[in-house]
């Protein structure tokens, strides 16, 4: 009775377009579930109407309108959903399949014909390919009775793939035989009608031959062998052989199917030709076009599966993954649908993926469609552009073939075709599956890099717009490419074991490539440094160069040193990209030339003797016991005390990383020690030196400081992090050399009378001052030259260290007088740069090490004499940049809470809102985890319960007392009830931040 139902119900009725899609998904799933019946009951009536409505009526009607019969065109759709059934079930119905192909193909109505289209492609995919059949949820007989299983029950259990059973279809003979008597039926009809009357066609009449040789082709090609054509010479070899003619051949095929010619080969020929004719004659068929591009790189590239398809079908799975997996099950326990789904995946990525180089005839392929990509039409250009994408995408290296006619045309001099101009700029701009710019070898990056620059025809918007595209594309996904081929010992022995020994020359071949690798970086970066200096570039050119050379600097090949003056010399240049992008390359050299750490790994139970402190019994008993404990007390600023000598301080464990020591101690923990070696005058290379000559110089900071103040004077301009990237790095790789110097800007730059001048000028000097406090994280106390003898060292140790440890303290000499005065003198523009600043300086820091840092603020929490009410604010707000050092100063929290608590009831609303919420993060702390402990803050019951007494007060004291008095005509406030209307606001304030905190 259903199968009765359903048949009515799919071949009785003509259904409009959007109920189609829902008659056709459920034609797709009773074809999965039991093609046998379906093919039974619907495939001979489908035809059997098909074959009726060509007979009631004039074949030459319905083969010529081109508005077409609604219930023919319904039934072609419908016999096109049911020829996706499995090939071995499709072979039965050959004859009467072949019937309606022969009555129907010649329809010109567009939705019919492009049915009967993708009912080709899909009886040749069921013919040809490899394909599970049976993706039921269970492998259980569901046909017995309900008593015995009941199929519901099995529905999203977890399965082994093991035990999946999974049956494929597997190709026959007489399979095979259907396609290749098929295809030869068909296509070549095709062919010759376009040969014949290409030109006579009307658009239609072309787009419907096209139509019908692209969808039979992408069917039949998964067995139609590649050209016998050599490989293309000259391109970057391998030392692997990758390439066969029958490598995307499965070997279970029991034979391939001879066609009378090379199909691949006579359609690359056909489509070549019918393209040149459409171009030249009827440019304006695109749709034609189109689809002849389509075919012809389809010849190269195309072996039976499609990359959209399968981009669907990840999509499609990932999308299930999330409705449908039990992440209670574990990792791998996927329900069968799911491992079904993933095995049909990989079985289409097994199809597609194609190992093959390129060949002549491939090369011939992208030849052909980069003259298509540059056609005076841009339709052509379009639609071409995005096949050879494939193929570039397909062959590696196959960009080769083309980069030396891109680099002519943009390198032409006079007088040039713009259309030729924006095909290539669109060529190198690439898509979202290929960027030549990015995805090629340093050769071909060096070629195309500098031309791009030194194009002298983007006089149009159109081509301008172009190359920002490009310029931002290149900044948005160029990752630094491989220079040096650099594989350790290990894993070569690891690769011997599994395959064979190396052959003799193959690292020859290495060292070879890498150094014309070497030369390739070299030569473009020097290439883009001259352009910059040559003075020939638009301001738009020098800023793409710029940005070029800051993502080239990398750390495995020296950078040249005409790059690193280049840099530092547009320092203070004229353009504020272009400075904007000297200050990110400086920042990148000071990381990359920063020298090494010294790391020391010790055990946790030595580090505990170390610091005479006993042994934890956590770690005995490998516990966990969050918060605080007597074996994490010596990472806390509580009873710390700075080391008196040299060594000490080197030898002192700083764990910056909050983590550690809060909830337990790892058996082993490497830390680096307070020692790194800095450059001096007798130790650095000649790029360090680049840098280290220009900073020395006082009227180069001078003209730094006053270039950079100068465009800080825009509003939205926020704290520069990569600027205090940059001063972080030099004050880190040359120690005090600079201070002085920088000092004496600092000063002139907080002491800005100016106005609109301040808040740039404080941005300016909060950006140096955080490079200095995080700059001397590491800083020695040893800065004698590694010149001097080992022995000459051990004499002088004692004087050095005394010596060193004046410096350390000059920093901070000089350092806290002018904070003092910064903090004397902020306002509401200044104040959130200098948090910044002190957020940036602490941030990932062992309170220990930045002990100095802690004593300033410390001042200001017991600082009771302030200038101005806004000077007030501005302390607390300092006070709460301490957070960065999280649990670790217990002893400080406890000391701002008892100053805080005093000033909840402040007569100024910003100053009680700045006291909630340093109140709130001193109280936050105090959390007692699952087995643990807080001792050491302070308590947040103890707190709330102050609170609450003083708010039960308060709201008395407001209920009793008027807030206002009338005394003779005028209005005076009443300073209790203001006090106790203050404190209820504070209170509820300190109340919603907590709770926010909680939440959070």
């Amino acid at each position: 009775i259903i199968r009765e139902k359903i048949t009515n119900f799919v071949t009785q009725a003509c259904w409009p377009l959007k109920v189609k899609k829902l008659v056709t998904g459920l034609v797709q799933a009773i074809i999965v579930g039991d093609p046998v019946q379906t093919l039974k009951y619907l495939l001979p009536k489908t035809c059997e109407s098909i074959n009726k409505i060509m007979n009631d009526s004039e074949a030459n009607i319905l083969l010529n309108c081109h508005k077409g019969d609604k219930e023919l065109t319904w039934y072609l759709i419908l016999f096109s959903e049911l020829v996706r059934a499995r090939g071995d079930t499709l072979i039965i119905y050959k004859q009467m399949i072949i019937s309606v192909f022969h009555r129907c193909i010649q329809i010109i109505h567009k939705v019919s014909y492009k049915a009967i289209a993708k009912a080709a492609k899909h009886l040749l995919k069921s013919l040809t390919h490899v394909y599970m059949i049976n993706i039921r949820s269970t492998i259980k007989n569901i046909d017995g009775p309900y008593i015995d299983f009941l199929p519901i029950r099995a529905w999203g259990q977890p399965i082994n793939v093991d035990t999946c059973q999974v049956q494929y279809h597997i190709p026959n003979d007489d399979e095979l035989d259907f396609v290749r008597e098929f295809v030869e039926t068909f296509i070549y009809a095709e062919l010759d009608l376009l040969k014949e009357k290409s030109l006579k066609q009307s658009n239609n009449e072309r787009l419907r031959s096209l139509t019908i040789i692209h969808n039979i082709a992408i069917g039949c090609f998964r067995i139609v062998p590649r050209f016998s054509s050599p490989n293309v010479q000259n391109l970057i070899p391998t030392v692997v052989p990758c390439s066969s003619q029958f490598q995307n051949q499965f070997s279970i095929y029991s034979k391939v199917p001879k066609f009378r010619e090379n199909l691949r080969l006579r359609l690359l020929i056909d489509m070549g030709k019918l393209l040149n004719v459409l171009v030249e004659h009827h440019s304006d068929d695109v749709s034609s076009i189109k689809i002849a591009h389509k075919i012809y790189s389809a010849t190269s590239i195309c072996y039976g599966a499609s990359k959209h398809h399968i981009n669907d079908m990840r999509k499609e799975l990932q999308s299930n993954k999330l409705f449908i997996k039990n992440k209670l099950c574990g990792e791998r326990q996927n329900p069968q649908y799911l491992t079904m789904k993933r095995i049909a995946l990989q079985i289409e990525l097994f199809e597609m993926v194609e190992y093959g180089t390129l060949t002549e005839i491939d090369k011939q392929v992208t030849l052909k469609l980069f003259e298509l990509s540059i056609n005076r039409y841009s339709e052509i250009r379009r639609h071409a552009q995005i096949e050879l994408f494939s193929v570039l995408h397909r062959y590696r290296f196959s960009s080769q073939v083309i980069v030396n006619r891109i680099i002519k045309f943009l390198n032409t001099s006079g007088t040039v075709d713009h259309d030729q101009i924006k095909g290539c700029l669109y060529i190198l701009l690439g898509n979202n599956t290929y960027f030549m710019l990015t995805e090629d070898s340093w050769i071909t990056i060096e070629k195309l890099w500098p031309a791009i620059v030194r194009m002298n025809h983007a006089n149009k918007i159109s081509t301008q717009n172009l190359l920002n595209e490009i310029k931002n594309k290149i900044n948005r996904v160029f990752v630094t490419k491989e220079i040096i081929q650099n594989i350790n010992e290990k894993s070569i022995h690891s690769a011997i074991d599994l395959w064979r020994p190396i052959e003799s020359n193959t690292m020859k071949i290495r060292e070879e490539r890498n150094q014309i690798n070497i030369q390739s970086y070299n030569n473009l970066m020097e290439s883009l440094s001259s352009l910059l200096k040559s003075n020939i570039l638009t301001w738009r050119q020098q800023e793409m160069t710029m940005s070029f050379l800051c993502l080239l600097l990398q750390r495995h090949v020296q950078i040249p040193s005409s790059s690193i003056r280049t840099f530092v010399d547009h320092l203070i240049h004229d353009n504020i990209e272009l400075r904007m992008y000297a200050t990110k390359s400086i920042a990148a050299l000071c990381r990359l030339q920063k020298p090494t750490r010294i790391y020391v790994e010790k055990s946790i139970d030595e580090i505990f003797y170390d610091n005479k402190e006993k042994l934890s019994s956590i770690n005995m008993h490998n516990e966990y016991q969050p918060g605080d404990r007597d074996d994490n007390l010596w990472v806390t600023i509580n009873g710390y005390k700075p080391p008196e000598t040299q060594i000490e301080w080197e030898e002192m464990c700083f764990l910056d990383r909050t983590f550690h020591g809060y909830y337990t101690w790892p058996k082993m923990i490497k830390y680096p020690m307070n020692k790194r070696i800095r450059y001096t005058e007798n130790n650095m290379s000649e790029q360090i030196a680049i840098i280290h000559d220009r900073f020395i110089d006082k009227n180069f900071i001078i003209q730094l400081t006053k270039l950079i103040s100068l465009n800080e004077n825009t509003d939205g301009i926020n704290y520069d992090y990569i600027r205090f990237s940059m001063f972080k790095g030099l004050f880190r790789n040359f120690g005090l050399e600079f201070v002085d110097h920088f000092m004496e800007q600092l000063y002139e730059l907080i002491r800005e009378k100016i106005h609109e001048k301040q808040e740039g000028n404080h941005r300016l000097a909060a950006d140096i001052v955080g490079g200095m406090m995080r700059g001397s994280k590491h800083w020695t106390l040893e800065m004698v030259s590694r010149n001097i003898s080992f022995s000459i060292i051990h004499l002088l140790t004692s004087f050095n260290h005394e010596y060193e440890k004046k410096l350390l303290d000059e920093l901070w000499k000089k350092l806290i007088p002018f904070l003092t005065e910064v903090c004397l003198n902020l306002n509401s523009e200044t104040l959130c740069h200098w948090n910044k600043c002190f957020k940036y300086a602490m941030k990932h820091e062992d309170p220990r090490r930045m002990y100095r840092l802690i004593d300033f603020i410390c001042t200001l929490i017991n600082n009771q004499i302030t200038s101005n009410t806004f000077n007030e604010i501005s302390r607390w707000s300092l006070i709460q940049t301490l957070s960065m050092f999280q649990w670790r100063i217990p002893s400080l929290w406890c000391s701002i809470y008892e100053h805080a608590k005093e000033l909840i009831d402040h007569p100024l609303k910003l100053i009680r809102e700045n006291i909630a919420n340093v109140l709130s993060i001193s109280l936050s702390f105090d959390i007692k985890l699952f087995n643990g402990n807080s001792t050491r803050h302070p308590n947040i019951n103890q707190c709330i319960d102050s609170i609450c007494q003083r708010l039960h007060q308060a709201i008395e004291t407001y209920e009793k007392t008027p807030l206002v008095h009338n005394y003779d005509h005028s209005i005076e406030a009443n300073a209790e009830a203001r006090k106790a209307l203050n404190l209820i606001d504070t209170g509820i304030d300190i109340m919603l931040v907590l709770t926010n905190k909680a939440i959070t």
